[in-house]
């Protein structure tokens, strides 16, 4: 199971990476069975709060809520997006989480979880705890 934090979805247009090519790349030697790609119902509920907006953000998040499709939504215990992210991303079944936000990366490599996150001007790399 990947998680996917909300700027991992908006980065097709923040970062101009495609990032199911780049993730399927980068995690090319994980199993096929591990590759499910899960979004806390918070990271949902950000997207649709900023795609309400204008802008690029607000571009941005539309996308992100269209990428949507290709993932799985999960109901956590935690309301805010990075808290929520961390309690999927500890659990046994998760492989990698994938995300931008520093302070979140932290929090994500101190518990052991791996992360995928932008290398470059348009590619992803891991980041091992």
């Amino acid at each position: 199971m990947i998680v996917l934090d909300t700027n991992a979805l908006m980065m097709p247009v923040e970062c101009n990476v495609r990032v199911f090519e780049e993730l399927d790349r980068v995690v090319s030697d994980t199993p096929e069975t591990d590759r499910d790609y899960v979004v806390p119902e918070a990271v949902r509920e950000e997207l649709e709060k900023l795609a309400d907006g204008a802008g690029a953000e607000a571009t941005a998040a539309g996308v992100g809520r269209d990428l949507l499709e290709r993932c799985s939504v999960v109901d956590t215990e935690a309301d805010y997006a990075d808290d929520a992210v961390l309690e999927l991303a500890t659990r046994p079944e998760t492989t990698h989480a994938v995300t931008n936000d520093k302070p979140l990366k932290r929090r994500l490599l101190g518990a052991s979880v791996p992360v995928i996150s932008l290398r470059g001007q348009n590619k992803l790399g891991i980041t091992q705890p």
